[in-house]
């Protein structure tokens, strides 16, 4: 079980880091896509990437606070993607199929860490 708790680590930790380098080439005007941006999106993206890296770091460390985060994650994921989703009628496609690939993304941590965090 160590071994998926390890993999579960890394994989927030990559999430983390390609959130904060994609959102800031965003927020910076290095990189702007061609579709319509929502700027608290980004920004959100960006601080949860470094929440995403935090989470990371407690996950491998199996601390016992590394539950609490992800849930926070993983349920901040869902609402944003629910927002997008059924209420917001700016969004870009993009955006919220970007949304739904982080709110399996933590799901599949979630599953991985859930039972080792628990013990």
């Amino acid at each position: 079980m160590k071994i998926m708790h390890k993999i579960a680590a890394i994989i927030a930790l990559l999430i983390g880091i390609m959130s904060v380098i994609s959102g800031s080439m965003v927020l910076l005007n290095y990189n702007m896509p061609n579709y319509n941006v929502l700027n608290w999106l980004v920004v959100y993206n960006v601080i949860l990437g470094g929440i995403s890296i935090v989470a990371a770091i407690l996950i491998w460390k199996n601390n016992k606070s590394a539950r609490k985060i992800i849930l926070a994650i993983l349920i901040s994921h869902l609402l944003v993607f629910l927002y997008l989703y059924f209420l917001s009628q700016e969004v870009a496609l993009e955006s919220i199929k970007a949304m739904g690939f982080r709110v399996s993304v933590w799901m599949v941590i979630f599953l991985l860490t859930y039972k080792k965090v628990n013990n």
